[in-house]
């Protein structure tokens, strides 16, 4: 069963929410680079514009009351890639700093993100692979209502999708991870297996942690692919599926976009030893972060910030990208949404209608409208479609049918 999205009414008018005040603005954008902070080596330095001198002030004291190490300021174009993405988060160069010392506006600020902050809505628990790779879990919910694990793109922070844990967190428990040897201890080795079954099996490992028996398991991106191979090999554990713009490969002829192809390329080619990753990285450094939105660029590009970091993303994501579905989609059982848009020139749409078409029952949406990272802003449309399939769920399970308990 498919179905499409409606277009906004004619001649609906959409009212903004009027802006934050530049201080709580400055203290939300200081604390969503926190990942990429922790992995930078050396100290960052961005475009104050005109008021550089004001602005140091006003950033260091954000800063400090956040934790975060320190970001200096000058006046001018920063020249370091990463530089460029912190300070196009920031935007110092834009902010109406009109006191010297708006000193009790910043602390206010800073004490209200942090109050409202990833890190405080969640908790983070330690887990470990079946095959000993420790693991960032985060929860966040009622342990008593109904579980969704929420399978992240491969490699990205979880913050990423932190609109998604939020609103689901209002009625179920809400389960994810943070990739292997991809945070943490970067100084540790790095895993031997970077494989789709070792990562499906980090799901389950999340599961266990946050004491999860069975739950709906929604699948982002790449995650989309682990969701899947995890409800092949774990029947009893996945109640149901929901596959979000996924990158799927499903054997010679699986529709891809241009994007889809040269990643893979890349990415294969990056993992064949450190000194490509390192050649490759180097090249994409000189174009990086120009067309990702400013305030998600430093938690997209998280996995690129060093070498390193970018091998190991590579290796993670060409087995993602790398690997046949197909024998996975034969197994899977548990009732499925599988969610795609007209226009997504990251993931091609049709890999997702055959998806829904190879799995029993499966219901299909194609949005007229989405590109690939509106995805992580988890939209109305978006939370209302798992809204709905959910509730769907549940319905069958009370009535005695198949579904979600």
């Amino acid at each position: 069963m498919s179905s499409r999205s409606a277009e906004p009414a004619a001649g609906a008018v959409t009212v903004p929410a009027p802006a934050a005040p530049w201080p709580d603005r400055l203290a939300r954008a200081v604390l969503s680079l926190r990942p990429l902070l922790d992995v930078l080596p050396g100290p960052v330095s961005v475009d104050g514009g005109t008021r550089a001198e004001a602005a140091q002030r006003v950033l260091h004291r954000t800063t400090d009351l956040l934790g975060l190490p320190r970001i200096e300021v000058r006046p001018g174009g920063a020249t370091d890639p990463f530089d460029r993405v912190v300070g196009g988060c920031l935007g110092l160069a834009e902010l109406p700093i009109d006191d010297p010392d708006p000193v009790e506006r910043i602390d206010a600020a800073a004490k209200a993100a942090l109050a409202a902050d990833f890190d405080r809505f969640t908790t983070r628990l330690e887990a470990v692979s079946p095959d000993g790779v420790p693991l960032r879990v985060h929860t966040a919910g009622d342990p008593a209502d109904r579980a969704v694990v929420l399978v992240l793109a491969p490699g990205m922070p979880a913050r990423l999708a932190g609109h998604w844990i939020r609103e689901l967190a209002r009625e179920h428990h809400v389960v994810t991870w943070e990739s292997r040897g991809l945070f943490g201890d970067l100084a540790a080795p790095p895993p031997a297996d970077f494989g789709v079954p070792a990562q499906a099996g980090d799901l389950v490992a999340a599961m266990d942690r946050a004491g999860v028996r069975r739950a709906h398991v929604a699948g982002l991106c790449g995650g989309a692919v682990l969701a899947v191979a995890a409800a092949a090999r774990h029947p009893d554990r996945i109640a149901s599926l929901s596959l979000w713009h996924g990158d799927f490969d499903l054997g010679p002829g699986s529709p891809k976009t241009d994007h889809q192809r040269n990643l893979q390329a890349l990415m294969e080619l990056a993992a064949l030893d450190r000194s490509s990753a390192e050649a490759i990285h180097a090249t994409l450094l000189e174009a990086i972060g120009g067309d990702v939105p400013a305030e998600l660029a430093p938690l997209v590009l998280y996995p690129y910030a060093t070498v390193e970091l970018f091998a190991r993303y590579c290796e993670l994501n060409s087995a993602v990208m790398g690997t046949d579905l197909r024998p996975e989609l034969a197994r899977v059982t548990a009732p499925a949404l599988v969610v795609t848009s007209e226009d997504d020139g990251t993931a091609h749409p049709e890999g997702s209608a055959r998806v829904a078409g190879v799995l029993a029952g499966a219901r299909l949406l194609i949005r007229p409208h989405g590109d690939h990272l509106s995805l992580f802003r988890g939209g109305p449309d978006l939370l209302g479609a798992l809204a709905r399939f959910l509730a769907d769920q549940h319905a069958q399970a009370r009535s005695g049918g198949s579904g979600q308990p």
